[in-house]
């Protein structure tokens, strides 16, 4: 769910970066830091034994802390708001209940992403969004156009108030409860609830992540004090677990390998939503909402005409963002969306779109890494799947 890494660069006068709350504390840790969408953010940790790989595995076998305060939050509050939710997204919010999340997206007319987004509803007329950081003034903007104007809802962007800190891996519960007395196992997945964390009170603790693992999203103040103590509370309250500082690295790999996607990569405004594997999560039946129609008209027309698919490499050679998808004969017929080493499954994956037909035929595909066509095979999502305990 957000923005890729665009360059490594250090903020300058002419072109300012944004900063999270802990940017004094990724800077201390010696963080790789890069432009993410606008924002100044780490990368991955140096030091001894550290790095991407050691932060991806961390959190697929004990702990890892991420800092996430960069996504934006836009809440939706009054008598309109659910309606206005059900209009401008694609999953059906009438479904929850009080403290429940789904994941959802922003559609254009075209049944296109604008932005793909969890949507949390705090009571009864009272909702909050959130969104990619890259992509956060943009769909602020498209949402004030849309429902904007309605009766009984004021919208407001609230992503400067919150920090958000992202405790994922099989021991996240057990660190995270050292800290709280919210039973935390009673939260179940997509379910937040509210309590006092390390002494700060009022803190939104959600069962949620972008890692493929269990793990916990808390949503604090965004001043720097509150926000430095709630990360080395957590630090402290890992360690005995191997506890990582993660970055941006080993959150993509991490998400590749759980086969979750990438807006700008598997979603776009170029890709709809039963092109893309996604559409689960789509609920045509609900009523209207924006890109209905053209998503109803595609079904009648026989389905889209492209896919995404995920491929293992079964030859040497990495297939990498934008790399061209042939099929055997040599031919062009898509392009590698995402595509990494997967640290943990200790092998090469991509994600592609591809035509539907291809898809359907699960036949071996070849990518064009550089100079060479290195044969990848279709196989079902997710590449990894953690085991349920």
């Amino acid at each position: 769910m957000t923005t890729p890494v665009v360059s490594a660069s250090e903020p300058t006068a002419s072109t300012p970066l944004k900063k999270t709350a802990l940017n004094a504390t990724h800077r201390a840790l010696k963080a790789k830091m890069v432009d993410f969408g606008g924002w100044d953010m780490p990368v991955e940790y140096p030091g001894p034994g550290g790095g991407l790989m050691a932060e991806h595995l961390a959190v697929r076998s004990g702990v890892g802390l991420f800092d996430v305060s960069h996504m934006g939050e836009i809440q939706f509050r009054g008598p309109g708001a659910l309606a206005a939710v059900q209009h401008i997204t694609m999953n059906d919010a009438s479904r929850l209940k009080d403290g429940q999340a789904h994941y959802s997206a922003l559609l254009t007319p075209e049944g296109t992403f604008v932005d793909d987004i969890l949507v949390h509803r705090l009571s009864e007329n009272d909702y909050l969004l959130v969104v990619n950081a890259g992509t956060k003034d943009k769909d602020y903007a498209w949402i004030r156009k849309q429902v904007g104007g309605w009766p009984g809802i004021h919208i407001s962007d609230y992503s400067a108030y919150y920090s958000q800190l992202a405790v994922q891996g099989p021991r996240a519960l057990e660190t995270l409860q050292k800290l709280t007395k919210v039973d935390l196992a009673g939260i179940k997945n997509y379910w937040f609830a509210w309590g006092t964390v390390a002494g700060v009170a009022n803190v939104m603790i959600a069962r949620t992540g972008y890692s493929g693992e269990d793990g916990f999203e808390v949503y604090i103040p965004a001043d720097e004090p509150t926000t430095a103590k709630m990360w080395e509370a957590l630090m402290e309250a890992g360690a005995e677990f191997g506890i990582r500082p993660c970055g941006l690295g080993a959150r993509n790999t991490l998400r590749l390998e759980a086969g979750m996607p990438l807006y700008g990569h598997e979603l776009s405004d170029s890709i709809n939503v039963l092109e893309s594997f996604v559409a689960r999560w789509l609920k045509l039946d609900k009523g209207e909402f924006i890109g209905r129609e053209a998503l109803l008209a595609v079904q009648a027309a026989g389905g889209p005409e492209r896919k995404v698919v995920a491929l293992e490499m079964v030859e040497r050679g990495i297939g990498r963002d934008g790399y061209p998808v042939l099929n055997l004969d040599g031919t062009e017929i898509g392009v590698i969306t995402s595509g990494s080493p997967a640290p943990f499954l200790k092998t090469n994956i991509a994600m592609a779109l591809v035509p539907a037909a291809a898809a359907a035929s699960g036949a071996d595909v070849l990518v064009q890494v550089r100079a060479n066509q290195v044969r990848a095979k279709q196989v079902a999502l997710p590449f990894y799947k953690r085991a349920k305990g």
